[in-house]
């Protein structure tokens, strides 16, 4: 099955695509306090609500980046209706790939729950770091293990333990890069449930309205086991947090 269909499939219901409330995103927005003009990249910009929060309360030039054609799609639909004005602009293609026309050159850059463009956390970071201008925000996403991962639950979800840290891991990461941490947002039950269970009620709802289609059985069968390792071990295990940073 297309990855980018199955995303599309489970995240239908979501507003955002991470386990993090809009109420949070909130918090987050105002603390950012952007000037007029702003220069704002989002790496891995989903349907692009972040980029479109951002320009409904600030004056910004942004740029939104994202591989899957679902996503852009809907972000540019979004854009059109709630800031049809606003200067945004989203592209279909790989982050890693993307060279600005001046090195650290924008006040903002986010990579919220894509660090797999980079290679991970370290990679994110320092990619990040150096598309921002001194002084500049970035704003990072990143699970982390609240406890040591039952080694059945790694295997359910195709996970090496080392690909994730611990919560201070994610920030001292970030610091031996030189960026100085502001701020962390937390997701707590609540968020991880909404998350999650809104891609269970998606693809239900999804396969339900499309019986004839090849990729059913697959999309059912994938997320009942997400479903399973997220209520046996993950929602125990897995933590997740947004990291608001200044770039050196």
């Amino acid at each position: 099955m297309d990855k980018w269909k199955f995303y599309d499939i489970t995240h239908r219901e979501h507003t955002y695509l991470n386990p993090m409330s809009s109420a949070k995103f909130e918090q987050l927005i105002a603390l950012l306090k952007l000037k007029p003009g702003a220069k704002v990249l989002d790496i891995g910009s989903g349907k692009g609500e972040f980029l479109i929060r951002l320009a409904e309360k600030y004056d910004i030039d942004g740029l939104g980046i994202d591989l899957s054609p679902y996503f852009v799609k809907a972000a540019k639909q979004r854009q059109q209706v709630r800031v049809p004005d606003a200067k945004l602009n989203f592209l279909e293609m790989d982050g890693a790939d993307f060279t600005p026309e001046k090195p650290e050159s924008f006040d903002l850059v986010s990579c919220i729950g894509a660090s797999w463009i980079f290679g991970g956390h370290r990679g994110t970071v320092q990619a990040l770091n150096n598309l921002t201008a001194p002084g500049g925000w970035i704003v990072d996403g990143e699970p982390y293990w609240l406890k040591e991962p039952n080694e059945k639950y790694l295997e359910m979800i195709e996970e090496k333990k080392e690909m994730f840290n611990t919560h201070i891991g994610n920030v001292e990461t970030a610091q031996e890069s030189g960026l100085k941490l502001a701020y962390t947002l937390v997701s707590n039950h609540d968020d991880w449930d909404m998350y999650e269970g809104l891609q269970w009620y998606s693809a239900e709802e999804w396969a339900i309205k499309h019986p004839e289609d090849p990729d059913v059985e697959e999309l059912l069968n994938l997320v009942r086991k997400q479903k399973t390792a997220y209520l046996k071990w993950g929602r125990e295990t897995l933590g997740w947090a947004i990291y608001l940073f200044k770039s050196d």
